[in-house]
């Protein structure tokens, strides 16, 4: 007897469909995974409110009404981030997988966004934001952007060259350095900063090397950057010898697609801290160090370390 061939299941919902990539632009317009559940929640009313029939591309769509609803957010975060106490970075995405991703998983997560970008696009308005991140990164037309902005296609490819010039100006790019130059400077880090190396840390920091810091007012950390190799070298020393009790340890792991480390503790792989870099000619430039609790929930515990 000739089996039936099992007929096809209900089509998936655009929207669950594409959550992943709505999140991903959300998170990257926004710089909050907090934020972006939010804005995926008034996303998802709102599609089924629409008249789904009438909508030919349900992805393109999508997109429209997420971004509209970042752009809304945009302005009263940035008075929030005013008021934050110590400096606001953003919430870091952290993987622990030891193989690459491929290109097509990268690009729907718009993994090339580091965190060091993101905090320069703090500095964008708005919609330079959204422009520039909707293009540069996840490859959206001009003609789409200006539908989600309420501008000409023409206003909106000026908006792009011009958040995408002060990117530049601030010594960012999508994609950022060679990964392998990237994580040995990582590696050096990590290494001296276990020994308590003063030394061997001002080797791999760059002369004119910044220190951020996000405690939140939560947990203490420099309400200001730190400048200098010097400076920053005994400041990290003086944190391992406070942090690295026999219960502590630190790993390497992608953080915002780039290598990075989280500072975890042994027993439960609780993540009490994350290390973001950016790296040029071989020296960490800047450091980006989230450690206030609540932007470190989502990170799943380190595992067989």
């Amino acid at each position: 007897m000739t089996a039936q061939p099992t007929a096809p299941g209900p089509a998936p919902d655009a929207f669950e469909a594409n959550r992943r990539y709505l999140g991903s632009v959300a998170y990257r317009l926004l710089g909050s995974f907090t934020d972006a559940e939010d804005v995926l929640q008034d996303a998802w009313l709102r599609w089924q409110d629409a008249d789904r029939a009438a909508v030919a591309d349900p992805r393109a769509f999508l997109t429209t009404v997420v971004t509209r609803l970042c752009y809304d957010q945009l302005g009263s975060a940035r008075s929030r981030r005013e008021a934050y106490y110590g400096e606001w970075l953003p919430e870091p995405s952290v993987s622990y997988a030891d193989g690459p991703d491929s290109p097509a998983d990268l690009a729907e997560r718009g993994e090339s966004v580091s965190l060091a970008l993101l905090t320069v696009l703090e500095q964008l308005t708005p919609a330079e934001r959204a422009a520039f991140v909707l293009h540069d990164v996840f490859a959206v037309g001009f003609e789409s952007i200006a539908a989600s902005l309420d501008r000409t296609p023409d206003a909106t490819r000026q908006l792009a060259s011009r958040a995408r010039r002060r990117v530049k100006e601030g010594g960012r790019h999508p994609g950022g350095t060679d990964p392998a130059e990237h994580r040995r400077a990582v590696e050096a880090f990590a290494s001296a900063s276990a020994r308590g190396d003063i030394l061997g840390l001002m080797a791999v920091l760059d002369p004119d090397v910044v220190w951020h810091a996000d405690g939140g007012g939560i947990v203490r950390a420099a309400a200001r950057p730190v400048r200098g190799a010097d400076k920053v070298a005994r400041l990290v020393a003086g944190l391992v010898a406070k942090w690295f009790t026999p219960d502590a340890a630190i790993a390497l792991a992608a953080v915002n697609g780039e290598p990075g480390l989280v500072w975890y503790e042994r027993g439960t792989g609780s993540v009490g801290g994350v290390l973001a870099f950016a790296v040029a000619d071989g020296r960490i430039t800047e450091a980006f160090v989230v450690v206030n609790p609540e932007k470190l929930g989502r990170i799943d515990p380190v595992t067989t370390r």
